[in-house]
């Protein structure tokens, strides 16, 4: 059995006033470890609230419900929950506050536990596998843009220099109740989960992703990956946290 570790960097970037990404993980134990990256929109202080909101609540939600040992069904169950609630908390706080009215955040939550990678996922950051030189995307965007992709309207490369690559079409805290995607993956000893916000995937090719995975280790890959974000324009804030 191997011990997994996680590393994770977020940089406010070079454009932007205020990072409003936020991220959160813990190693539970040698071969379960979890991690969260939420990206925040909306208002002059919403999208910094609605992503500190989201990835505090799922880490109390965790640090309180998760029982080591517990079954898939229940792990998945616990995942969505935390993520359904956090997004109910930030809907109803921007109800309250003018200020943050249209506030909402993306989410990445991921479980590495075993041979297994489990994934909820709003928005459009997101989740990557790293095996053998080659990269998947476990996560879908929720986008404009990746619908457009997805009708035959725009090419992969077309999408990413689109100008409305930033236009989301799901987030936690916009309306009352948000749909989720879940999904599981292998994960086998050697793999990478990176997981990421727009800042980083929008601005890094897979290409580099896979060499600076397959050259570094620990804190000199994410600080690389955060780096070559910036190199390349850096216009957004930048979160990149890596399981292996």
């Amino acid at each position: 059995m191997y011990d997994l570790e996680v590393f994770s960097k977020t940089d406010i970037g070079l454009i932007r006033r205020e990072n409003q990404d936020s991220s959160s993980y813990e190693v539970i134990s040698s071969g379960c470890v979890w991690a969260v990256v939420c990206d925040g929109m909306g208002g002059v202080a919403g999208g910094k609230t609605a992503s500190s909101v989201a990835v505090e609540h799922i880490t109390e939600t965790i640090n309180k419900e998760y029982i080591e040992g517990m079954d898939t069904s229940s792990l998945s169950e616990l995942m969505i929950k935390a993520v359904e609630e956090s997004n109910t908390i930030i809907f109803e706080k921007a109800a309250e506050d003018r200020e943050l009215l249209g506030m909402g955040t993306t989410c990445e939550l991921v479980f590495v536990r075993g041979s297994s990678v489990f994934v909820v996922h709003v928005g459009d950051s997101r989740t990557y596998s790293i095996r053998g030189g080659k990269i998947l995307q476990l996560t879908e965007d929720h986008s404009v843009v990746q619908e457009m992709v997805r009708r035959g309207e725009l090419t992969e490369a077309q999408a990413m220099r689109h100008p409305n690559k930033n236009v989301i079409t799901r987030a936690l805290g916009v309306a009352p109740t948000v749909h989720i995607d879940y999904i599981e993956a292998d994960f086998s000893y050697g793999d990478v989960i990176l997981i990421c916000s727009d800042g980083l995937s929008n601005f890094v090719s897979e290409a580099e992703i896979v060499k600076t995975v397959h050259e570094n280790r620990g804190e000199m890959l994410i600080d690389t990956l955060v780096e070559l974000a910036k190199k390349h324009g850096g216009a957004d804030n930048i979160t990149a946290t890596v399981i292996y």
